[in-house]
Formats: structure tokens, sequence, C-alpha cells
């Protein structure tokens, strides 16, 4: 008798363990978020009246969201440019460990993201989401050719686009890695072929031609390059048409299935092509008009998860591929910083290549009206989705990504780990602390100005500016920043979790 209710106990305590991971697991499935996530292209930090004041832009639903949820002060795109930025949100992968070392893909470019390689969508789908991408791809694709062909990275503005069969569908793209749908086009607005995309087919084969022109900079209009387009083409048309197609995802959508729409845009990338009701919206000529439409499109993409029922437990994240394309003179001629007070602009290792606004809001979960002073890189998208899923991570997938679920939630969060990001040249950049690593004498990218040292280091906290280099200070700090970066760049791994 004392052994059966040894027995019996110990099954009673092994039921319990059960029932109580069982419970974990059900409380973990039902408190799974819908995921939306915009990201804006080339928006800049200081565009943004809720981290700019001063910002001659309007940006009430942004500014809105910021007061519903939380605002992060200290967030980075991986690059200072396109591509590479998405390959490592959608990866948790830093784009260097690709072929990609410095620059972006093209119209033609064939895939970056490799076959067998998880992203966001492929574990969210593996966790019961509907899963969609609406809008700039940026990625490569699979294109079908009439004879054999192979594009490269770089020379995609001399590939003869007549080898490209647009009547046959891709081999390759946003379906084959993990994405239900998708509706979009291929690149950048300013980059050929002007094609719409629905899943794997071209919407209309491309008849006719589009593109030239000056940029509003040169005294111009707009300006994207030339190529094939279908007749009647116009890249103003196409923020709204991306906007319509994300409502209506939107709209399918049910409460008994959680879904992950990746909402990455088109703007305010030139050519800058307000439409018509948003010209002469803001101060800072038709860059910010556009700004003013995209903050515009956000509210839109909020108005849909209101009028769904969707609003309490979405996790919605806008955010911008990296910082504004915004250099000093335009600056002196429009009195407006869209970078705000960072040095540097888009494809710079300085701050404003890479700091971003980055807003998140999740009426049952974030607190108001909060901001967050943590260190977060859009690589972190990856294992944060994991970690409120509670989905398993396959080794070697998502290797450079960390979680900030715990400052979502409120919870105590230890440092990040050092973060890595890289300028549109293949420069690296180190984040450990409040320290700041750039292995170059200059920007990295197309901002002027260098120093006198073969590197920089700079303390953010003392120097947000980044005016004063500390390199030939402190070379016990340079040495150990060094240390740590060679060690990240040959781990295949991305260090230890």
């Amino acid at each position: 008798m004392p052994r059966a209710i040894s027995t019996g106990g110990r099954t009673a305590r092994w039921l319990a363990r059960l029932l109580a991971a069982l419970a974990l697991v059900v409380q973990t499935i039902a408190a799974r978020p819908n995921i939306v996530v915009i990201l804006a292209d080339d928006l800049g930090w200081g565009d943004l009246r809720c981290y700019n004041p001063d910002s001659k832009i309007p940006t009430p639903h942004l500014d809105r969201l910021a007061s519903e949820g939380m605002r992060f002060l200290d967030a980075h795109s991986p690059s200072a440019v396109c591509t590479p930025t998405r390959y490592s949100l959608l990866t948790g992968r830093y784009a260097w460990r690709t072929r990609l070392k410095s620059g972006v893909l093209w119209g033609y470019s064939p895939p970056l993201i490799e076959p067998g390689r998880e992203t966001v969508a492929s574990l969210l789908r593996r966790q019961g989401y509907a899963t969609a991408c609406i809008g700039k791809w940026h990625l490569g694709l699979g294109w079908a050719t009439r004879q054999p062909a192979a594009f490269g990275d770089k020379s995609e503005p001399a590939a003869d686009p007549a080898l490209v069969d647009f009547t046959r569908p891709l081999t390759a793209g946003p379906a084959t890695v993990g994405f239900d749908y998708f509706f979009g086009i291929p690149a950048s607005l300013d980059m050929d072929p002007y094609v719409y995309l629905e899943n794997d087919r071209v919407e209309s084969a491309p008849t006719s031609r589009t593109g030239g022109g000056k940029h509003q900079r040169q005294g111009g209009e707009a300006f994207w390059r030339a190529g094939p387009s279908p007749e009647g083409f116009h890249p103003r048309e196409v923020l709204p048409k991306l906007v319509a197609k994300a409502e209506a995802f939107i709209g399918r959508q049910s409460a008994a299935k959680p879904f992950f729409l990746y909402f990455p845009l088109t703007a305010p990338h030139d050519p800058w092509v307000p439409t018509p009701e948003f010209r002469g919206r803001s101060g800072a000529g038709d860059y910010g008009d556009f700004v003013a439409q995209v903050d515009d499109a956000v509210g839109r993409v909020v108005a849909a998860l209101d009028r769904h029922g969707f609003s309490r437990d979405t996790l919605l994240i806008v955010t911008s591929d990296n910082g504004a394309h915004w250099p000093p003179e335009d600056i002196a001629k429009w009195a407006h910083r869209a970078n705000g007070p960072w040095r540097g602009q888009k494809s710079d290792a300085w701050e404003g290549g890479h700091r971003v606004p980055f807003i998140a809001r999740w009426p049952a979960t974030i607190k108001p009206g909060t901001t967050s002073d943590a260190l977060i890189g859009l690589v972190d998208l990856f294992a944060t989705a994991a970690d409120l899923t509670g989905a398993s991570v396959t080794p070697g997938q998502g290797e450079d990504s960390r979680s900030f679920s715990p400052v979502l939630l409120s919870q105590p969060t230890p440092p990040r780990d050092p973060l890595v990001l890289h300028s549109i040249s293949g420069v690296f950049v180190l984040r450990h602390g409040d320290w700041k690593l750039i292995e170059a004498a200059g920007s990295g990218g197309w901002s002027a100005g260098k120093v006198e040292t073969p590197a920089q280091l700079y303390n953010l906290r003392d120097d947000p500016a980044e005016a004063t280099n500390l390199f030939a200070m402190h070379p016990d700090r340079v040495a150990a920043l060094r240390r740590e970066l060679t060690a990240i760049r040959e781990s295949p791994s991305g260090g230890a979790r």
C-alpha cells in the first residue's frame, strides 16, 4: 500500500506538471498577437513630431500611435540602406553574412534569402499564422527567362529586360520564404521593372516604358530610372494601391486565426510623388508632403485594424529601413532636420544613417505613452516574434537576433549584446552600451567629413552628436571593441544567445 500511495503521488505530481505545461501552452497560444510591421522607406527619425517637435511635417497618426504605445529612442536599422536591412529584419541574420557585402540589390537581382533560411514569416506560419507581404520587396526574385541568363547584383542598370519572360511565374520570391500572400513591386520605386506582382505572377506584363526626368533637387518634378512598365504606369499610384491591398488583407482575416502582415512601404523614398491631396501639407517640399502621405497610410492601416476589431490584440510596429536621404543643403533650404539631432544621413555609419523611429502599439499589453531607451535593432524582430508566440528556433537560424519582448511586456530587461551596424560601402560599426566604434575615418556613406585617426570612437551618452572622436584617447577600449567585432564577424552562429 505505501508503494501504491508513492506511485500515485508521483503520478499526481507528473499530471500536475503536465497540466501546468499545457495551461502555459494554451495561454501562450491564446495570447498570440496579430503582428503588423510597417516598414517605411527612408523615413527619418526627425520627420515625426513625436520625436522632433520642430518637424516641418504633420504626422498626427504616428504621433497618436506613440501616445497609445511605446516609442523607442535607441532603435537601429542593421544597415544604412534598403536591401540589407530587409534581409536582417526577416531572417534575424546580418546581411553581411551573405554575398551582399555592400550596396543594395536591383530589380532583376537573384534572391538574397537562401533556400531553407527561416524567416519571420515561415516561423509564424509554423505557429498557425496567416502571413502576407504587401509592398516593396527588394530582396531579389527568381525571374523566368526566355533563354539561359544570370542577372548579377551590380549589373542591373545594364541588364537586358527582354530576357525576362514576364508571362511566367517567379521561381523564387516572397511565396518561397513563408508568405501566403504577396502583392507589391520588385525593388525601390525608382528601379525597373515597374510591374506589380501578385504572389508569383506579374499582374500586367510591361508593354511600355517609363522613367527619366530630373529630381526635385535638380529643379525637376521627379526622377526614376527608365525601364519597362505596363501602359500608363506612374509611381504616384503605387502607395495608394498598396494601402488599399493592406486594408483588404486585414478585412479578410478572422479572429479565429492570428495573422502577420509585413507592410514595407515604397515611401518616402524618391521619386517624391505625393498625390494631389497631400501637396502643400508640409513645410519641407515634396519630400515632406510624401512623408505626410506616409503618415496617412499608417492611419488607414490603424483604422482598418479598428474597424475589424483587431486593434486590442495586435502588435503594430512602425519603423524605417534606414535614415532619411537628407543632406545638409536640404536642411538649410527647408530648415527641417529629417534625421533629428543625429549626425549624417541615409548610407552613413554615423547615427543619422541607421538610428530610426520605432513605435510599438499593443493595447492589450503595452502601456500607453511610454518610452524606452533600450538598445534594439530591426534584426531583433525574428527572436521577438518567436518569443511572443512560443515558437522554437532551429539552431543556425535567426542567429543575430535578440528578443526585445521583455521591453514590450515591461519586464526586467538585461542590456542587449553588442549590436553590429553597417554602412552602404560596407563599413562596420559596433555598439556596446554607450560606446560606438566605426571602422573608418569618415561616414562610410554619402556624407562628407573625416577624422585623422583610422577609425572613430564615440560615447553616445556624453556625445550623442558624435562630435568628439575618442579613438586616440582610449586605445584599450578600441582594442576591446575590435576584439568583440572580430569575434562576431568570425562566428557563424552570431555568438551566444
